[in-house]
């Protein structure tokens, strides 16, 4: 089957950054679905993956853990799908990517693909959808049917992936949405998602935040980086909880989150597929759970920018966008040639 992947690990502008390859067709075994892949999202850990995961020659490796398209063949434990089912899916880090013409994946870490939604618009969504749903819901706490309403969250990055699925479930559980964006097209990117306000992450936003009549906010995201993590002590009220999606290796002082009884919540998407926990399946229903959503309009995609088809170059495009970090929502490549 083709697969587009890397032999040398580096940065993204070499002409050998990605290649086309040909590598063999896997078989599924126990819950394991084959999906022939129609389309694949790009995200900064494909980034962090290619610059950093060694590679060779005999060992190529693929990248794409953001993908959707059709079940080709199921293991003898499969019993949530069967051949011809539509589905989206993030998968398993640990594992080949989706970038390759058909991917094995754990039956229990995918779900239906949302009915109203092309092949694109679905592949932009799961890897952030996960991450946000799981961020809010499961670390936070924060009850998705309303009970947490009228709750303020600052969510600090918002434009990006992760930040726009996320402002639009934290609007349906009814939160006060505050929103940073540091461009025009970013702010406009998220008040047409739903964000009650919106700040610029590139000034003080203690004081932004002070200045729409909220000493301090319930909780907070941090989903581009911690530089803002003073920002985020300072305004997260006494007993609320801070949740990151990110890599520090810079200095986090405690004091502030101890002396208000503050929780840090880390949020990492692949951490259940990597050790099996006992709740994986709680990923298929959550990506099940909002392509009902988006079936019945309160959900949209965040799709903003599709290449085809997918091959090395394409890949290379996507890769740098990314690499930008200036795009608002989600770059997808569609179709294999």
């Amino acid at each position: 089957m083709k697969a587009i992947g890397y032999t040398t690990k580096g940065a993204i502008d070499r002409a050998d950054a990605f290649l086309d390859l040909e590598v063999d067709k896997p078989t599924a075994t126990g819950h394991d679905i084959l999906v022939k892949v129609a389309a694949v999202s790009i995200n900064p850990v494909d980034t962090k993956v290619r610059q950093n995961r060694d590679a060779t020659p005999e060992a190529p490796v693929v990248l794409g853990w953001d993908a959707s398209g059709v079940v080709a063949a199921v293991g003898p434990d499969v019993t949530l799908f069967q051949v011809g089912d539509e589905v989206y899916y993030a998968g398993d880090i640990t594992r080949a990517g989706s970038n390759s013409e058909f991917q094995l994946v754990d039956e229990r870490i995918v779900g239906v693909k949302p009915k109203s939604l092309s092949f694109a618009e679905s592949a932009a969504l799961p890897l952030t959808t996960i991450t946000a749903y799981e961020a809010f819901f499961d670390r936070l706490g924060i009850d998705r049917d309303g009970a947490n309403k009228g709750d303020s969250i600052l969510i600090i990055g918002a434009g990006g992936g992760v930040g726009s699925i996320g402002i639009q479930l934290a609007k349906a559980a009814g939160l006060t949405v505050i929103a940073t964006a540091s461009r025009p097209e970013t702010e406009a990117w998220v008040r047409e998602l739903g964000a009650d306000h919106v700040i610029n992450h590139r000034e003080d936003m203690v004081a932004q935040t002070r200045a729409l009549g909220m000493q301090q906010v319930d909780h907070i995201a941090i989903f581009n980086d911690m530089r803002h993590w003073d920002t985020a002590v300072e305004l997260i009220r006494p007993q609320g909880g801070i949740v990151s999606i990110d890599d520090t290796h810079l200095p986090m002082e405690m004091a502030g989150m101890k002396t208000k009884a503050a929780s840090l919540h880390w949020e990492f998407m692949f951490a259940r597929a990597m050790h099996q926990t006992d709740d994986m399946i709680e990923q298929h229903n959550l990506l099940n759970y909002v392509a009902d959503e988006i079936d019945a309009g309160r959900i949209r995609t965040t799709l903003d920018t599709v290449l085809s088809p997918i091959n090395a170059e394409n890949m290379r495009e996507a890769h740098r966008l990314i690499e930008k970090g200036t795009a608002k929502g989600k770059v997808v490549v569609e179709g294999f040639e």
